[in-house]
């Protein structure tokens, strides 16, 4: 199969990820926004392009617990994101990269006190943005 496959569906999903890259979605927020957009696919067609673009590199694919669902977050041009954890804003979703030292330094830390690696493309520091914080 080649990664660079383009259909259609495959565009309308990608302009999709592209339009919502600093929010995390889940496959049901891709096709609601796809219907929105009048576009209709298949909801298999959606995971099935889902698992591809992971594969290829351009999604982060990781379970919440909170909403019991697979969330996606979009990376093409964020290649490192498993390198640096994120913060997600608990209001709009918005996802912010920390590529600080100091959360670096949080996994060398966790390394040397509990033995623990961190997985960082798959860590959500739940937060509120600047926008949203200004909300009660």
């Amino acid at each position: 199969m080649q990664s660079n496959y383009k259909t259609k569906t495959r565009n309308a999903i990608i302009e999709y990820l592209k339009d919502n890259e600093d929010k995390r979605f889940t496959a049901r927020d891709i096709a609601e926004g796809l219907e929105e957009s009048d576009v209709e696919i298949n909801r298999s067609t959606i995971y099935r392009n889902l698992e591809r673009l992971c594969a290829e590199g351009k999604l982060v694919k990781y379970k919440e617990s909170d909403i019991n669902a697979t969330c996606y977050q979009y990376t093409e041009g964020h290649e490192s994101c498993n390198k640096h954890m994120h913060a997600q804003c608990e209001i709009c979703g918005q996802i912010i990269h920390l590529e600080n030292d100091i959360f670096q330094n949080l996994g060398e830390d966790a390394r040397k006190e509990y033995g623990i690696e961190i997985d960082y493309g798959k860590t959500i520091i739940i937060c509120r943005c600047s926008k949203c914080k200004k909300i009660k």
